[in-house]
């Protein structure tokens, strides 16, 4: 509904309402880059003999809990609110597929496809750091989109690949993996669009709840209800066993490589579990992200666990590959497990280097999703070199 709304608006005010979307956006820069400058000239201008927080690296802006309110907070809760409730966020996903059509005309990043025993996962570069994907039953010629954002670029694959698209899955409302969905399931009379019914999808046909199962072909695609990012989120696990081949999880906004999504609609505990559901699969699932942002969470991971080693073999593989400009997708879940911080919450080195201890009454999970806050927070606030 939100898509209609918006293609009504762009008729007439589309052009006015940009400019205002882009004052919000410029006033909201032009406030956090003042506020820094602030923040740094009171630091160097402190009386002596008045003792300062000593950063937790280099490469991490300090900022105490108890500082008073943080100015921008309500001005990102505001642009969160517009994105994903009014048609303004839908002219500022179109403002952003212009400028990726333009910037990367053949995609942000170069990716293989991965071929098993009859089923093809094709990785879509979209929009300047997002994946769309395209699974394929190769025996039947049938094809699932998975949030397919840029649908001039989807399409243009599907045509490659000479399949037919017969369902779209959905991880969350955000326009950034929903935005194609009108166009797609306009230009594919059959197509299905599947997601969360609590989350807002675009043009959703078909509702999911937790452990339904997608058939497409030979393809079956189990929905698992993970929140926290948005309320709906879901991530789709494409059974390995009847192509004899690896697990393959389409993670959307929850997991990255070496990162997790923010949690715009939830808290740290609703996130950790939806971590613990994807840490209960096998190790050798394929994780496949939204958006490709390898090199620099594995930057921060850098900064919380120095000393991990794996972290720093996966860095100098990314490094190398980023410099080509190819993709860092797929990696496995038992890679994710050894050096993505937001899965080692259960760590005893970071919780003794990060975390609150046990809660008051013992409770080792409430001391996990403290940890998991905290290292959100950081995150937040680091900056790659």
């Amino acid at each position: 509904m939100a898509a209609v709304v918006a293609a009504t608006a762009l008729k007439g005010r589309g052009a006015r309402n940009a400019r205002v979307l882009r004052g919000i956006l410029a006033g909201a820069t032009a406030n956090k880059a003042s506020h820094n400058r602030t923040r740094a000239l009171q630091s160097h201008s402190s009386p002596e003999g008045k003792e300062e927080p000593e950063p937790l690296s280099p490469e991490l802006e300090y900022i105490p809990r108890k500082r008073g309110k943080n100015p921008m907070k309500a001005v990102g809760l505001a642009w969160y609110s517009l994105y994903t409730r009014t048609w303004l966020g839908y002219l500022f996903y179109r403002q952003q597929l212009r400028r990726a059509r333009n910037r990367y005309p053949k995609g942000h990043s170069k990716t293989q496809p991965r071929l098993f025993n009859g089923v093809k996962v094709l990785p879509i570069p979209v929009l300047s750091d997002n994946y769309s994907y395209l699974i394929i039953d190769t025996q039947a010629q049938l094809a699932v989109a998975v949030d397919p954002s840029d649908p001039r670029a989807v399409q243009a694959s599907i045509e490659k690949e000479g399949v037919t698209l017969v369902a779209i899955l959905c991880t969350h409302k955000h326009w950034d993996h929903s935005g194609g969905n009108r166009d797609l399931s306009r230009r594919h009379r059959d197509c299905r669009v599947y997601g969360s019914p609590q989350d807002g999808i675009p043009y959703l046909t078909h509702p999911l709840c937790h452990q339904d199962v997608v058939s497409v072909g030979r393809l079956q695609i189990r929905a698992l209800a993970t929140p926290g990012h948005t309320q709906g989120h879901l991530v789709y696990l494409l059974d390995g066993e009847p192509y004899k081949g690896p697990s393959c999880l389409f993670s959307g906004d929850l997991l990255f490589l070496s990162g997790c999504g923010r949690t715009f609609e939830g808290n740290a505990e609703t996130m950790l579990s939806s971590l613990d559901t994807v840490l209960g699969l096998g190790d050798d699932t394929l994780l496949w992200p939204g958006h490709e942002y390898a090199e620099e969470n594995l930057g921060f991971a850098g900064v919380v666990e120095p000393e991990n080693l794996a972290r720093e073999r996966k860095m100098q593989w990314v490094q190398r590959q980023r410099l080509e400009r190819k993709s860092t997708c797929p990696s496995t879940l038992g890679e994710e497990r050894s050096y993505n911080p937001f899965l080692r919450t259960h760590c005893l080195a970071l919780q003794e280097a990060l975390g609150p201890g046990p809660g008051p009454t013992g409770d080792d999970d409430c001391s996990r999703a403290q940890l998991l806050e905290e290292l959100r927070r950081l995150k937040d606030m680091h900056k790659s070199k």
